[in-house]
């Protein structure tokens, strides 16, 4: 037996003893789709400010297989371009890509509900582990991976036939789908989006379930599972707490410049009802994601150490800028719509709803909207129109 079969039984053994593995099929996956081969050319440790190369040929077999077989999510590329083998110093940079924790990967694939004989779309290649194990699970032809960038598809690609799993992988935009292999009974997304694409829903069989992850803040986000109907809807629940890269089509361009000058323009001054640090909170970040889905959450730090937090909203072109005084919050807004008042509405719905978790989430998709409910609170309502 060698050390990498030894490490693979090893994290079915320990997958299943957290509760996450429990198809027999997904256990036969696990313990014979090596992890190792999708992480080439290296990947990058997070050292705080900078990330450190580490690559399978500069490393011990031993330490390597080690490293592969670790708990945890393994960044493997940096600002849409760079491998751990274009460099030898740590460096600065934004995760683009990335071998995702295998409880993760594991835990999403079980809220498939896979069968023999299913078609699945996945969303995202990224190193392909993902694929591998849903190819070994269900036969290489049944499986459809799509990725956006070429070089990461590649990488991909080449690893997946290089263990003998010819899956259909395109290189192309996700958010699209791929029609030619369509319909599917099963779509999940390795990526974070705003908004369940209604593509995805289209090119689901009826009773066919799509999973993805919803949100646009780099937390507060939910895994969404839902089932298309007859009539070309979608309807299911939010089921757990996620993280995940944003698509890149969709991913939020950061608020730059001159914050000062974006918010010199106020309409209203008020005290706070709730301190806007409740957003730091994953639930009361999702709410407030769900009452304005085009806002942002911004930080900043004055040269002299003091901390400035910020909403802004640029599709609706209105911001929120808050100072405390001590566990005093005041906001300021500007814009043609209230911007804070929407958002602490919303907090407070939530609050007098007794917290709900997020779970407690429902959604329905249509072509013309993305609705989203909590059973009992009829405050905690919202309709997001796509025209």
């Amino acid at each position: 037996m060698t050390d990498s079969t030894r490490r693979r039984r090893r994290l079915a053994e320990r997958l299943a003893a957290d509760g996450v593995l429990v198809s027999p099929l997904l256990r036969a996956a696990v313990e014979a789709v090596p992890r190792e081969p999708f992480l080439h050319p290296g990947v990058f440790l997070d050292e705080g400010p900078v990330w450190r190369p580490v690559t399978a040929s500069g490393t011990a077999p031993a330490a390597w297989l080690e490293r592969a077989y670790r708990y945890d999510t393994l960044t493997t590329q940096l600002d849409g371009h760079l491998t751990a083998d274009q460099t030898i110093e740590p460096v600065a940079g934004v995760p683009t890509s990335s071998s995702t924790a295998p409880a993760t990967v594991i835990r999403m694939i079980e809220s498939l509900d896979l069968q023999p004989g299913h078609r699945v779309l996945e969303i995202g290649t990224g190193t392909g582990y993902s694929a591998a194990l849903m190819c070994h699970y269900l036969g290489a032809d049944n499986v459809t991976t799509v990725e956006l960038d070429p070089q990461v598809a590649q990488r991909a690609d080449t690893a997946l036939e290089t263990l003998g799993y010819s899956a259909w992988t395109v290189t192309g935009d996700g958010l699209l789908g791929h029609p030619r292999n369509a319909p599917y009974d099963r779509v999940i997304a390795t990526c974070a989006v705003r908004r369940i694409p209604h593509t995805w829903v289209r090119q689901t069989k009826p009773g066919g379930t799509i999973l993805a992850t919803i949100g646009s803040w780099p937390y507060g986000t939910g895994l969404a599972k839902v089932t298309v109907d007859d009539d070309g809807n979608a309807e299911g629940r939010i089921i757990a707490r996620s993280s995940f890269m944003q698509a890149r089509a969709q991913a939020v361009v950061p608020i730059a410049g001159d914050l000062s000058a974006r918010t010199a323009y106020v309409d209203s001054e008020r005290k706070t009802t709730v301190p806007p640090t409740l957003l730091d909170d994953w639930m009361p970040a999702y709410v407030a994601q769900l009452a304005a889905p085009s806002a942002q959450l911004v930080r900043a730090t004055l040269s002299d150490g003091t901390k400035l937090l910020y909403l802004f909203d640029p599709e609706r072109e209105c911001f929120a800028e808050f100072t405390a005084d001590g566990n005093n919050w005041t906001a300021r807004q500007g814009g043609p719509l209230p911007l804070w008042d929407t958002i602490e509405q919303a907090l407070l719905a939530w609050q007098a709803a007794g917290h709900p978790e997020i779970d407690s989430v429902r959604l329905r998709v249509t072509q013309a909207a993305h609705r989203y409910w909590i059973d009992g609170a009829p405050d905690l309502r919202w309709e997001h129109r796509l025209d």
